[in-house]
């Protein structure tokens, strides 16, 4: 009698729910912890915010040097032990920046905690998700990427919790103990698989029906150093990275510019608000969009909302009326797009092997440069004449780099 062959239940959503807890954790701790950490340390030892300041973009560059080189990490490591590497080094970090006693020690947690949390960061999302699916990518990474804005609605909250309660020594090794066992319980259940290991096909499709997008085609691969030379690459990354350091910097400063006219507890619903909009934005692109979709234009969309919204901050000033509100939504609407759209581009436009290349290089860029972003805009609001009104100046500024991105996106589209 022959042996009946007993089909799996495509794994891949349930890698996405798994990425999903990744990007909570990644984020929450990696990204949104940094301000929070900066507050705590300022008031424990006194230094310098300036010098602690330091730190934190120290934090975010040399995650930028360690996301350029993901890729070769995973292919020597494997993708498993680099997340879990990832997760006990971030947790480590935060310990360092909870009990540094020297500046040195400061900036040793830093580097840390910045090289730790790459690798359950951008990056990292697209490497775990994208094997998995092909035609549904948008839909399953806008998912996964949404945890990244859920981290900071859960992880802005608790820290301060924590810290008021317990302490930031305790809170921190409390924090990294439980996010270090649920990554290493996820990697080995789930990251450690793969389709090929299943004998699965992306989007869970049959082996004779792989899926494949059409754009990819006739990519043709770039190897070495060609890729630096070539036009969609490089307007990708200028894109992408002004894109977030307008984002950046002036969300950094957002809540100080809204809460004097709002006032603190209606600024934080504000600042709540933007991030629903961006969890709204983010799975209205994914799940809408269509497969043939140009992604560019698709981003210069997004920005345009943003670019909007920042002119409706800037008419209106000082009211926190309707315009304001607009303003603020308009603007989160475009804040996950930012991360989740130009991976999505470059599986349109990249051969397969260069695309493992191009997403780590693209975030790397992106994140070398917004590390600046809020020391940037604070000069500029502190720059200007005392008799004008600063989050002006902000709003312009964030919208004339997003402006820039725009053209950047628009500038490496294909001839049609």
């Amino acid at each position: 009698m022959a042996a009946v062959s007993i089909q799996r239940p495509f794994l891949g959503w349930r890698v996405v729910a798994a990425a999903f807890v990744l990007a909570v954790f990644g984020w929450g701790v990696g990204f949104y912890g940094p301000p929070v950490y900066l507050y705590a340390v300022v008031e424990r030892t006194g230094w310098p915010v300036s010098l602690v300041s330091s730190a934190v973009t120290v934090h975010f560059l040399c995650g930028a040097l360690v996301v350029a080189n993901l890729s070769r990490l995973y292919r020597t490591l494997g993708v498993p032990r680099v997340t879990c590497l990832g997760a006990a080094l971030l947790a480590l970090g935060v310990v360092g920046w909870a009990t540094a006693d020297a500046p040195w020690q400061l900036f040793a947690a830093a580097l840390t905690s910045g090289a730790g949390w790459v690798a359950m960061g951008a990056a990292a999302i697209n490497t775990i998700v994208s094997p998995w699916f092909v035609r549904r990518r948008p839909a399953a990474l806008g998912l996964a990427y949404n945890g990244a804005s859920i981290g900071g609605v859960i992880f802005s909250p608790l820290w301060i919790t924590l810290m008021s309660s317990v302490g930031f020594f305790p809170a921190s090794l409390a924090v990294g103990l439980v996010m270090t066992a649920v990554v290493g319980l996820l990697a080995a259940l789930v990251f450690s698989k793969t389709p090929e290991s299943l004998g699965q096909e992306p989007d869970g499709g049959m082996p004779d029906q792989p899926a494949v997008t059409p754009a990819v085609r006739d990519a043709r691969p770039l190897p070495g150093h060609s890729l630096w030379l070539d036009r969609r690459f490089v307007t990708l990354a200028c894109g992408m990275a002004l894109g977030l350091f307008a984002q950046i910097g002036l969300l950094a400063h957002l809540f100080s510019l809204l809460a004097p006219v709002l006032g603190e507890s209606s600024a934080g619903l504000a600042m709540g608000g933007a991030t629903l909009a961006a969890i709204a934005g983010r799975s209205a692109v994914g799940w809408m969009m269509p497969v043939s979709a140009d992604r560019r234009l698709v981003a210069c969309l997004s920005y345009a909302g943003q670019l909007l919204g920042t002119v409706a901050l800037v008419t209106a000033g000082n009211d926190g009326g309707p315009t304001l509100v607009a303003g603020i939504l308009l603007f989160g609407l475009g804040i996950g797009n930012a991360t989740s759209l130009p991976p999505l581009i470059a599986q349109m436009e990249f051969a397969s092997e260069d695309v493992a290349r191009v997403v780590p290089l693209i975030v790397a860029i992106g994140q070398a440069t917004y590390a600046f972003a809020p020391a940037a805009f604070g000069l500029l609001r502190t720059g200007v004449d005392g008799g004008t009104e600063p989050g002006a100046y902000l709003f312009v500024a964030a919208g004339t780099v997003q402006a820039a991105a725009i053209a950047c996106f628009l500038r490496g589209r294909r001839p049609h």
